[in-house]
């Protein structure tokens, strides 16, 4: 009971005990005799930001399902796609908090994106996030900043819904009311949410800014995997650009050209620490067959 409440009871009660001593009858007691009816009844209070605000509904990714189309593994399995982003992961969480990350703007923000479409910057993005989720002291927010053709929930085989879109439109006053739980217990996910002619304002906003300083500060285990659309063509990615720490950029072997890695990694910040992941790469495991993931990372 809080300590208007407790007035109410007491002045009630007070009142209650008068009448029943003068045999008269008594009325209940409105916030009005206690403020006065001039004066109105004092604002709520201000939101508590360590009080975490309700969160969307927690989702159920299929992990045997994720790992049977080659996925990194949540179990004890050891496989060779979790050895490879084990690796890569180690020099993300190294840039992240280690002795560089005092030299970068929000370090712990990781944006991943490729120079074209269908690269595999998604599969890239969903892995880290899987990855990281198996450390023992990190947590990992997935966010699909991709608003022009959202993956990472179709990519997980889950529905889309209400996302990163509906915060910046104000259609959600929290983000936490589109930040969802999952299965995995130190991941997070935030889904794109429904497209708008305004994506690129929206991204570029103050209201963006302020959500990614949020993220980057609030929690100091946290690494944030922001999948973003292709660099170039696309407005919106260079705009994230200036809001992460660092950047991977996915090139499909044999098939992504120099010159367009080289286009793109121009429209990044200069200031970022810059990571290649080459997908789809022939590579010979002990069977005699299989695919690689390569990490090479630049500063």
């Amino acid at each position: 009971m809080n300590t208007i409440e407790r007035a109410l009871s007491k002045q009630e009660k007070d009142k209650k005990t008068k009448a029943d001593e003068n045999g008269t009858s008594h009325d209940s007691v409105s916030k009005d005799d206690i403020f006065g009816k001039s004066q109105a009844a004092p604002p709520n209070p201000p939101k508590d930001p360590t009080k975490p605000a309700s969160s969307a509904e927690s989702i159920e990714i299929d992990l045997f399902k994720m790992e049977e189309k080659g996925f990194v593994s949540t179990s004890a399995k050891r496989r060779l796609i979790n050895e490879e982003y084990r690796a890569i992961k180690r020099k993300i969480i190294d840039n992240a908090f280690g002795p560089l990350s005092k030299s970068l703007n929000n370090s712990n923000i990781i944006m991943v994106t490729s120079s074209r479409p269908g690269e595999g910057k998604t599969f890239t993005a969903v892995n880290l996030a899987l990855s990281i989720a198996l450390e023992q002291d990190k947590t990992v927010l997935l966010v699909d900043a991709d608003v022009l053709r959202p993956n990472v929930m179709r990519t997980l085989e889950l529905q889309n819904q209400d996302g990163l879109m509906e915060y910046l439109l104000g259609e959600k006053a929290d983000i936490a009311e589109v930040m969802c739980q999952t299965n995995v217990p130190n991941l997070r996910i935030i889904p794109a949410g429904k497209s708008h002619h305004l994506s690129t304002e929206l991204l570029a906003s103050e209201k963006m800014y302020d959500v990614v300083q949020e993220f980057a500060n609030r929690y100091p285990d946290r690494i944030v995997i922001v999948d973003t659309p292709p660099l170039l063509g696309i407005n919106e990615t260079a705009i994230l650009a200036n809001l992460a720490g660092q950047a991977i950029v996915v090139a499909e072997e044999q098939a992504t050209k120099i010159s367009d890695i080289q286009e793109a990694v121009g429209q990044l910040n200069p200031d970022m620490a810059i990571g290649f992941v080459v997908n789809k790469g022939q590579k010979i495991n002990r069977n005699g067959t299989g695919y690689g993931y390569y990490y090479a990372g630049a500063n």
